[in-house]
């Protein structure tokens, strides 16, 4: 049935002139605009060796499946050398590679062969902090020049015993104190992560132009792009002032018991994006190559993040994340969808965050019978679809005791609390096959364990079912490649109290609807009253459990979804 209604869909594809040679420029110089980006967790994805870690090689060797999936590109979380405090975001060297992943040769092989398969290679670009085991870390500590001012250094202060104290209240993301004693210097150094993760000193010119050339060391090595961690916590304010409390109901040592005002979202930050954004323009100029994508990490507001934006650079959109949920309604996201939509200026382009590995997994988030409704929604919205390794066959957290625990955040968290923190149940081996490991390794001790259900959810049984996850994920970035997706216009909408509908309109090249229902229950809808649509179409795709079938076709002015289904119908007029 899929690959029926492919030929059919593929008229939708097909009509349309080819571009001009100016023109195939210009789509190459911004490739991202309606491309999908699959973020890989490298510890988690595949283990070449044997030694229980992912590694390049076993990246390098699946490159096939992100290219047959139909991202556009990979996003590698760190990889750089590393002592593992936090999984690769503590960072001893930034233009080199953790032994335990490979080398840099490795990396130049994984890159050649990306190229060679049409899939852009994005790093994740780690600005905020080092590992205390860096060279410049070492160096400061000494006060050697100019290192001794490369990090964020204090005197404490002197308590009413005469007890020493940290500068101020600051707490770390992690919990606890984000100021830590070194006593050969004598003084505090800030680390808003880890205490091994010593903050960097963006007041700092000569701090800043290192970090430019790590940028280019990696361009000039064929990366096309970075996804820039942590960026709103790069500067503080330097009077120091007491953060406010929040007036939460945490404990004192909990990040979330204060107002974070002094120590994120401060205006520097968006000085030293542009600079950034300026040296990818200008690589981008001088050596001719394809644009260089710059995306943001910043859990922050919208018009915080639309300033990310007038500087050239691309926020990401964590909506599904952070705002909306299994129990938001349809107006809920369509207020939302509207909101993000409304602010974005003009000319700059979207993108929809499904998953991450600091966030539960989507199918877990927001339950199985809607974890498809993301997959969907965020194909069918104007521009980026950015996934997380396992999102495309719906793999689902796997519960973790407090003596399994190993990610920082829920260790230091404590028994009673470790499950609000940890990430380490999201991070878990990708699910390959149901042999040893599930295909992530040859050996039965992984770094993380393996998920139960593997033997029944893996890829490989999902590309032999005739309706999978993994079939309705290729169903939809095929879907984006499309002319309406990429140039239609967007209208969303409600069918009704809990049906939320995008349409995708485009003269010459048909209309493309999206229902999802928010009810548990089957509803009615008369998408033709609701949203004027053509009256003869037929389902594109629809969610796993739904019970709709890929090319049936449908009257719309009586469509019945089922609870919580959502389903993609495609209409030639």
């Amino acid at each position: 049935m899929w690959s029926l209604f492919f030929v059919s869909f593929g008229l939708l594809v097909g009509i349309g002139a080819q571009p001009t040679d100016k023109a195939a420029k210009q789509q190459n110089l911004d490739w991202w605009k309606t491309s999908v980006i699959y973020q890989i967790y490298p510890r988690s994805f595949k283990d070449s060796n044997g030694d229980g870690i992912g590694d390049l090689n076993g990246i390098t060797e699946k490159l096939e499946h992100i290219k047959d999936a139909g991202a556009d590109a990979l996003w590698l979380s760190p990889i750089y050398s590393s002592p593992q405090k936090d999984f690769g975001y503590d960072i001893s060297n930034f233009t080199d590679i953790a032994e335990e992943y490979g080398t840099l040769d490795h990396f130049d092989q994984l890159v050649a062969k990306a190229k060679k398969l049409g899939v852009k290679v994005l790093l994740d670009f780690v600005p905020n902090h080092s590992s205390d085991e860096h060279e410049w870390f070492k160096k400061s500590v000494k006060r050697i020049k100019p290192y001794d001012e490369y990090f964020v250094w204090r005197d404490g202060k002197i308590g009413p015993k005469g007890e020493r104290l940290p500068p101020n209240n600051w707490l770390s993301v992690f919990g606890k104190s984000a100021w830590e004693w070194n006593e050969e210097r004598k003084q505090y150094f800030y680390h808003a992560f880890v205490v091994g993760q010593p903050d960097l000193n963006y007041r700092n010119p000569k701090l800043r132009q290192e970090m430019e050339d790590v940028l280019t060391f990696w361009m000039k090595r064929g990366v096309d792009g970075f996804r820039v961690d942590a960026v709103n916590h790069m500067f503080e304010v330097a009077n120091l002032r007491d953060e406010p409390r929040s007036g939460k109901a945490v404990p004192v040592d909990d990040y979330d018991f204060l107002d974070h005002t002094y120590t994120r979202d401060l205006n520097e930050t968006y000085g030293v994006v542009a600079s950034w954004q300026k040296l990818l323009d200008n690589f981008v100029a001088q050596h001719k190559t394809d644009g260089k994508l710059m995306i943001l990490e910043a859990y922050t507001s919208i018009p915080k993040s639309m300033q990310f934006y007038s500087v050239g650079a691309n926020p990401f959109n964590f909506m599904f994340i952070a705002d909306l949920n299994q129990n938001s309604k349809a107006i809920d996201f369509k207020r939302k969808i509207d909101d993000w939509l409304n602010a974005i200026p003009e000319g700059k382009v979207s993108n929809w965050v499904v998953g991450n590995h600091d966030n539960h997994r989507v199918a877990t988030r927001y339950g199985e019978k809607r974890e498809d409704q993301l997959t969907l929604l965020s194909a069918i919205l104007p521009g980026i679809t950015v996934v997380y390794n396992g999102d495309e066959i719906g793999m689902v957290d796997r519960p973790f005791t407090y003596a399994e625990t190993v990610d920082p955040a829920g260790c230091n968290a404590g028994p009673d609390r470790y499950h609000l923190k940890s990430r380490d149940p999201e991070r878990t081996p990708y699910q390959w096959d149901a042999t040893t490991s599930a295909g992530f390794s040859t050996s039965t001790k992984t770094w993380l364990p393996v998920h139960d259900n593997y033997k029944t959810l893996n890829l490989a049984a999902q590309k032999k079912d005739a309706v999978s996850h993994y079939k309705l994920f290729q169903a939809t970035t095929k879907l984006k490649k499309t002319p309406v997706i990429q140039k239609g216009r967007t209208e969303v909408l409600l069918a009704g109290e809990n049906v939320l509908a995008v349409v995708r309109r485009l003269s010459g090249q048909g209309t493309v609807t999206l229902l999802i229902n928010f009810s548990d229950k089957p509803v009615k809808v008369d998408a033709k009253g609701w949203l004027n649509i053509p009256m003869k179409a037929q389902i594109y795709a629809a969610s796993v459990k739904s019970g709709l079938k890929a090319g049936a076709q449908v009257k719309v002015d009586d469509v019945t979804l089922p609870g919580a289904a959502s389903v993609i119908l495609y209409s030639r007029a």
